[in-house]
């Protein structure tokens, strides 16, 4: 049977659904359409932790199959109708692979929840993306449809699966929906009510390989514009994001709405003075700008953090919410822990942890916030070059400490671009190496820095190498930090 027409007042029995990868929304893809009455198949090439084999184990109860371990996904079922890929799988994967081969729909989880809307109260979708600042912007965003009474989430590459939220049986008003690069290369059918992208600049191009790479990247953040329902929000300050939405198909009578740090021209949000200002969504937007909230409302005033807000307050606008509820949402939200998180401030010195800059864009942006810094950066690059962050940034830099697997990588273009700015690099590419790295590098900034400065941890790469993830390498800089300004 073919799932292309079905959804989710439909009987899915005789559907052989097979589902690739068994994470979050895997489980969730496998675990909704077993309610269905699917014949699901999941595939994971890690047998995972207890509560994975937890899930699995529930989920056979319930009907499902699922296998665990090396070599489940080198061949897909001979009866597969649907292969669901869970974010991440590259294209080029022998599963899917064989998927376009037979002709068999490719779907990610977000293409399944979007499939199995409710048809009588479908949830719009305010959807984001971009290379930085996603999860801030969706999270404000779910604070402001908050503050203006709607029943919403935050959801997608945030929060819980999408299809979890679709499938809840008390219906949502609203979805804010946070989509990477890999979940929208997966998207069909998506019509979101209004979406935005960021920005755009280097990322993940160890998974989208060649010489088109950042094109592929690219193209693959446009898909959120296309079939836009309302208003496609991009960035003034980064022409590419404009692009995309010159080049989307969208629903007619979708409009473009900018957002920039200077003063905004109509059909614009921007700053006046110290006024987030909205001059899109106001009927006298030729002559006038209606007021939204100031920055001492905000819990930051970095510049990127302004944009974040900015972008968020356009959807929010979009969808009918008023100026009071902008405000109010905003004024109330703080942001996750490791995004410019001020750790302490010891001896007039300020140290910040921004572990999750997890790439040079994200790292600038972070370096553009203070003057002068002692920047801490490495990790994994991912493919990534640092020569423009470092030709941008080299005035602010007091000094630079590196550490992790690619440390070289930044080290070079250092050297190329800052010659005269001190480096110092502790050799160590995985936690316990040569003692613990990260007292090592905060005694390192500690010998860098000045009063008056700020010592950022901004690492402009991801932290495999070395932690489980960002928030593990903030948390060791935190309590590196602690422990220095502990010693007598």
């Amino acid at each position: 049977m073919s799932p292309e027409s079905l959804g989710r007042h439909d009987s899915w029995e005789g559907v052989r659904a097979v589902v690739a990868g068994f994470g979050v929304s895997g489980f969730a893809a496998a675990d909704n359409l077993t309610h269905l009455g699917a014949r699901v198949v999941a595939l994971d090439e890690s047998e995972g932790d207890d509560t994975r084999r937890e899930k699995a184990e529930l989920l056979e109860v319930l009907g499902a199959t699922v296998r665990l371990g090396p070599g489940t996904t080198a061949e897909l079922p001979a009866d597969a109708d649907v292969l669901v890929v869970s974010p991440g799988w590259k294209p080029s994967a022998p599963l899917l692979a064989q998927a376009r081969a037979r002709g068999i729909p490719v779907w990610g989880e977000v293409e399944l929840a979007w499939r199995l809307r409710d048809p009588d109260r479908p949830a719009p979708w305010l959807a984001v993306t971009g290379t930085n600042g996603k999860t801030t912007t969706v999270q404000m965003l779910d604070a402001i449809l908050r503050a203006a009474g709607l029943r919403t989430a935050a959801v997608g590459n945030v929060g819980m699966p999408v299809v979890e939220a679709v499938m809840d049986p008390t219906p949502y008003d609203v979805l804010a929906v946070e989509l990477s690069s890999f979940q929208l290369h997966y998207v069909d059918s998506m019509s979101a009510e209004s979406a935005a992208v960021l920005n755009l600049a280097e990322d993940h191009l160890d998974w989208y390989s060649g010489p088109t790479a950042m094109a592929d990247y690219a193209a693959d953040k446009g898909r959120i514009y296309e079939r836009v329902q309302r208003a496609c929000v991009y960035n003034v300050a980064d022409p590419a994001t404009e692009r995309l939405v010159m080049d989307a198909e969208v629903v007619e009578g979708a409009r473009a709405i900018g957002f920039t740090l200077g003063t905004p021209a109509p059909s614009m949000l921007g700053i006046v003075e110290d006024i987030l200002v909205d001059r899109a969504f106001i009927e006298e937007r030729a002559t006038s700008a209606a007021e939204l909230c100031t920055i001492g409302d905000l819990a930051s005033d970095a510049p990127h953090y302004l944009a974040n807000a900015l972008a968020a307050a356009a959807l929010a606008r979009a969808h009918g919410v008023s100026q009071a509820a902008v405000r109010d949402g905003l004024r109330g939200f703080r942001p996750d822990g490791h995004r410019i998180e001020v750790v302490a401030t010891h001896e007039a010195i300020t140290w910040v942890d921004d572990s999750k800059a997890t790439n040079p864009h994200a790292a600038l942006a972070s370096l553009q916030a203070f003057d002068p810094v002692v920047w801490i950066a490495g990790g994994l690059a991912k493919g990534a070059r640092f020569d423009d962050l470092v030709q941008a940034a080299r005035g602010r830099l007091r000094g630079v400490v590196l550490l992790g697997r690619d440390r070289e990588v930044i080290a070079e273009a250092l050297a190329r671009h800052a010659p005269d700015v001190p480096v110092i690099t502790v050799e160590a590419d995985q936690t316990g190496a040569a003692g613990e790295p990260m007292t090592q590098v905060v005694a390192a900034a500690a010998r860098l820095a000045e009063a008056g400065d700020t010592v950022l941890l901004a690492p402009g790469c991801a932290s495999m190498d070395m932690f489980t993830d960002y928030k593990a390498r903030g948390d060791a800089f935190a309590a590196a930090v602690r422990q220095h300004i502990a010693r007598p």
